[in-house]
């Protein structure tokens, strides 16, 4: 019984490296059932519950809506460009980022198999962008998987228990064989929000897949401009 509970093999280093969290039941309320509607963690067993409400969408669809700035279920470049600029990020990345964004997953979220010159990402079908090189916090259907996010930080934060180092971020995109545009998004996240002593805390991890890091940057921003009137 002993070893059918086992999660180190000692043949492989790399699982004794990479511990997964053997507490969760304790911690989580069925760590391993997905979440449709919220990020839970082991800090927040409702998920983010102020000023953000979900719609009955998927986690996934969550942190995509942000961008669909005029609520028509379509996220299109100038709406991309506009919501990385409201959250912080300069004219190079705005622009980059929304070439590059709505280029890789538009064509996955279209209803048709004809490719649309404008590059839309249709928010109904963003599970359809789910590939396996990433954390698995998202499952196929765009669902929040408690049990993967946990893993994350089990696995790969050595200086602050919930918090990553650059260094560390890195390590486990490189662990999860992550696609160069998924790298990218977490180095994007990494600039925008780390903290003062340059590590991604967990809660602005787990909001960032929830989307409510970008509507909480996005308001910082306004009322910063606003007692600068």
């Amino acid at each position: 019984m002993a070893e059918a509970m086992a999660t180190v093999a000692e043949e492989t280093p790399v699982t004794a490296e990479r511990p997964v969290p053997a507490d969760l039941e304790s911690r989580i309320s069925k760590p391993y059932l997905a979440r449709a509607l919220a990020a839970v963690d082991a800090n927040n067993p409702e998920g983010t519950v102020e000023a953000h409400e979900h719609g009955q969408k998927t986690v996934l669809q969550q942190h995509v809506s942000f961008f669909d700035l005029d609520g028509d279920g379509i996220v299109y470049p100038w709406e991309t460009y506009r919501g990385l600029q409201s959250v912080g990020f300069n004219v190079i990345l705005c622009f980059l980022g929304s070439i590059v964004i709505n280029a890789v997953l538009s064509y996955p979220s279209l209803p048709s198999w004809i490719p649309s010159p404008l590059f839309p990402i249709y928010i109904k079908n963003i599970h359809r962008n789910k590939h396996g090189s990433d954390s698995s916090t998202f499952d196929t259907e765009g669902r929040f998987m408690p049990v993967n996010f946990e893993g994350i930080f089990s696995k790969y934060a050595r200086t602050v228990p919930d918090k990553l180092s650059f260094g560390e971020m890195w390590r486990m995109t490189e662990g999860n064989r992550m696609q160069l545009t998924s790298k990218a998004e977490w180095t994007m996240l990494y600039v925008l929000a780390k903290d003062d002593e340059g590590f991604l805390p967990r809660e602005t991890i787990r909001r960032c897949f929830d989307g409510s890091l970008f509507e909480f940057l996005a308001q910082q921003r306004r009322e910063a401009h606003q007692k600068k009137q």
